[in-house]
């Protein structure tokens, strides 16, 4: 069973910043790509961000500009900074591989006032 743990999740303002963070418990460099997906409250989960072994990155549109996805590959961790952030991220967001595990981890809480 893969475990995947999010956090950093939270309540920012309108135009705030939030940096989330993923740890999981398989063997990190077993993954090429890894990426952070959200999911809002009646909708469908999306893929935000995505980064391989070589530092290539790919966004969703709607966030292009304003979050960055980056890895730490000597504390296996993967990491989502969010800035200028608007009411329309908020959802709970989730880390995962690209293409994803079945598992899924319990995500972080993103809420973004206006």
């Amino acid at each position: 069973q893969v475990q995947l743990v999010e956090s950093g999740g939270g309540l920012a303002p309108a135009g705030g910043s939030l940096k989330l963070s993923c740890v999981t418990s398989i063997n990190y460099f077993r993954i090429k790509t890894w990426a952070w997906y959200r999911q809002a409250t009646g909708k469908t989960r999306e893929l935000v961000a995505r980064i391989d072994t070589s530092g290539s990155t790919n966004y969703a549109e709607s966030v292009q500009g304003r979050f960055t996805i980056s890895r730490d590959d000597i504390k296996k961790r993967v990491y989502l900074q969010m800035d200028s952030l608007k009411p329309e991220d908020t959802a709970v967001y989730y880390c995962n591989a690209q293409p994803n595990f079945s598992d899924w981890g319990q995500g972080t809480q993103v809420t973004v006032s206006s």
